[in-house]
């Protein structure tokens, strides 16, 4: 693990792929150590907030390294179950993109079993991994300048649903009526967040 100064209240810690980065994500926050106030998990590293006028970042340097990292974060008893309508505009694009039917990319993304890597994009954007590699496609060449919330998406090794109606370039496959991002939820506005593991459920009805 590399661990080096990000500003001013802050240290990224560089560790060698996203299984480590979870775990270390997992034994920062059970340390529970004085003075950090968020700590953002990414594909192969960690970012550790601190309030500068509660901790000395050297200390949280010593710390970090001294940690004892969990054989595995703890899993959420159950997958958080997102209803999805495959209607998509892209799904006959994506079919034509693998040499697949409409038919078997819709069943092939319903059928994942995905795991949170990490946030980012836009507030409650979760990047999740565990698509079908025959699903692995690259982002649209010009990104439309407008996806409506809920849309449900793939791009390279990845899937998601956008939170928020945003600019994006990812392929379109359905939507949904879960809401990603509440800013009234309690404890977190955000419906997923890191580790957690995702299921898509193919309905119709959604509106």
């Amino acid at each position: 693990m590399r661990v080096r100064r990000a500003g001013d209240a802050a240290l990224l810690a560089e560790v060698e792929d996203l299984a480590t980065a979870h775990r270390l994500h997992a034994a920062v926050r059970a340390a529970g150590l004085a003075g950090i106030v968020d700590v953002v998990p990414g594909e192969r590293t960690v970012l550790i907030v601190t309030d500068p006028a509660r901790c000395d970042l050297e200390r949280v340097r010593a710390r970090l390294a001294a940690l004892e990292l969990p054989e595995r974060p703890e899993a959420d008893p159950a997958p958080v179950e997102i209803p999805v309508r495959y209607d998509g505009a892209d799904v006959a694009e994506v079919a034509e993109l693998t040499g697949l039917t409409a038919e078997e990319v819709v069943r092939r993304h319903a059928s994942g079993e995905y795991v949170v890597a990490y946030l980012g994009f836009s507030p409650g954007f979760g990047y999740l991994r565990g698509l079908d590699p025959a699903l692995h496609v690259p982002r649209r060449s010009t990104p439309r300048t407008f996806v409506p919330a809920g849309s449900v998406a793939i791009a390279g090794p990845y899937s998601a649903v956008y939170p928020s109606s945003s600019p994006g370039g990812w392929r379109l496959l359905g939507r949904t009526d879960l809401a990603l991002w509440d800013p009234d939820r309690r404890p977190s506005p955000a419906l997923l967040r890191p580790g957690a593991r995702v299921r898509f459920v193919p309905v119709e009805g959604v509106r």
